[in-house]
């Protein structure tokens, strides 16, 4: 009789029972996507891997932070991942960050999805992976650098500003034409 993979929620689910074998599941499962934004947002395998470490203790530690009635286990994980490597970030370059706390962490590094985003999971990610790039790659130049400075580099729009010497209004106005056009983009399909 064949086992059939359990999905993501159920790996979860168990995880909260503190099976570690459903973490360790969890962990061959999204460890090569978490890793792969982590590092791009890092830039050191070295740390990249100590920060993708520290991701499954925070799941491990903090599972009852997962919200089971969103189902929505793939953007719980990457936007921990994402939170966390661009914690890390600031921390390496020397920004002033507030002290890394229990409470600051169950703040700043744990996501809380709202109900209204749609559920998505690994396989399907993948799926529209390519369209999400073409959708990004249609914004102009200075669109994607502003979605990326926020995004990946963790910046705040007044750090934006600030980096790129303009005002703060102009960077929320770029940021704004930006996602409106990317999700035109993804909307059209013809990204």
């Amino acid at each position: 009789m064949a086992i059939t993979p359990s999905t993501d929620i159920e790996l979860m689910q168990r995880v909260a029972g503190y099976d570690s074998k459903a973490l360790e599941a969890l962990y061959n499962r999204y460890s090569p996507i978490l890793y792969t934004l982590i590092k791009k947002i890092v830039n050191d395998q070295k740390i990249a891997e100590e920060v993708l470490t520290d991701v499954f203790v925070i799941i491990w530690r903090k599972i009852n932070f997962f919200d089971f009635s969103t189902k929505n286990v793939y953007t719980w994980l990457i936007s921990l991942a994402r939170n966390k490597a661009v914690d890390t970030l600031r921390r390496h370059r020397s920004d002033p960050v507030e002290e890394y706390t229990e409470e600051y962490e169950n703040h700043f590094i744990i996501p809380q999805l709202s109900h209204e985003i749609d559920s998505l999971d690994l396989k399907t990610a993948l799926n529209i992976k390519d369209s999400v790039e073409k959708a990004l790659n249609r914004l102009t130049d200075a669109q994607q650098y502003v979605i990326y400075l926020a995004y990946y580099e963790g910046l705040t729009e007044k750090e934006i500003a600030a980096k790129l010497n303009i005002p703060l209004a102009t960077v929320k106005s770029k940021i704004k034409i930006a996602s409106s056009n990317l999700k035109e983009n993804l909307i059209r399909g013809d990204a």
